[in-house]
């Protein structure tokens, strides 16, 4: 059964994110290509031709999906589209175009975690492994920056022009999301969204590969990745309220896993602690005795 949901969900998730990231292709049929910021995406004859692919998009989902298949796959979808719609705008001399890398990022991240855990884990796969209803504290952290990079665009338009800085961000993002996703593959069934608090039969220890470097791999990417993005949009503000968000969350995080993870392996993984560090700046997770 969990192959079988491997195969259909994980299948439906991909057709639908590349029908989404199809909206790439849209200037060509428009000749927009000059001037692809105010192009397509700005001007009203380019939010026609956007609103007419969305109706299209959605009602071929529903032709070909029903209940559970067609939430998987509209999710997958708009994530697609804001992934094509964010190379439009990246590629393009749009003043634009660092926010552009930022909903490829953004979007990409989403769509990924789903579709590694239905490699991974299917017998933990959800509408939440998109990650998209993380947490409230979450949703307000990515409309902040998009309003401080709003707001900083309109009377600062010079900081959000740092290409150098921004090329920093793309690459703590793009580190942060290798580092991520080659956890959550090494781990393979051993990796879940949520915090365990019970064992399960399956459940081994796993200390090779990226877990050799970090005890918490997966949460250093999310850490860097989380970071980058802000330093990819050049938002001051947020950076900060952003780093020390992150690194408070994942101190909680980590001593929470610790713990069960000390109960499900006990002197097996206080001797794989005390020899590989959490990858965290300044977080050391639970306190062990001498």
């Amino acid at each position: 059964m969990a192959g079988q949901r491997l195969v259909v969900e994980g299948r439906v998730s991909a057709v639908s994110f590349l029908l989404g990231v199809s909206v790439f292709f849209l200037p060509i049929l428009s000749n927009r290509y000059t001037d692809l910021g105010p192009g397509l995406l700005g001007s009203t004859g380019g939010r026609i031709i956007l609103t007419v692919f969305i109706a299209v998009l959605n009602g071929l989902l529903l032709l070909l999906y029903r209940g559970h298949l067609y939430q998987v796959a509209i999710r997958a979808a708009f994530l697609g589209f804001a992934f094509g719609c964010g190379i439009l705008v990246g590629i393009s001399q749009s003043q634009w175009r660092h926010f552009g890398w930022y909903v490829c990022s953004l979007s990409f991240f989403h769509y990924s975690e789903y579709l590694i855990t239905a490699v991974n884990n299917p017998k933990s796969l959800s509408l939440d492994s998109f990650l998209l209803n993380h947490s409230l504290e979450y949703t307000l952290a990515a409309i902040s920056s998009w309003v401080e990079f709003t707001i900083e665009k309109t009377i600062c338009p010079d900081l959000k022009e740092l290409t150098w800085l921004s090329m920093i961000g793309l690459m703590m993002v793009l580190f942060g999301e290798a580092l991520r996703k080659s956890a959550m593959l090494t781990a393979g069934s051993n990796f879940n969204h949520i915090v365990q608090n019970e064992k399960s039969e399956t459940h081994t220890l796993v200390t090779s590969g990226v877990y050799s470097w970090f005890r918490h791999p997966s949460y250093v990417g999310w850490f860097y990745w989380s970071i980058g993005t802000q330093v990819l949009l050049c938002n001051p503000i947020c950076l900060v309220g952003y780093t020390l968000a992150s690194w408070r969350f994942f101190r909680e995080r980590v001593e929470e896993e610790e713990y069960s993870l000390i109960h499900f392996f006990g002197e097996q993984y206080i001797d794989y602690k005390r020899n590989v560090p959490t990858g965290l700046p300044f977080i050391n997770g639970v306190k062990i005795e001498p």
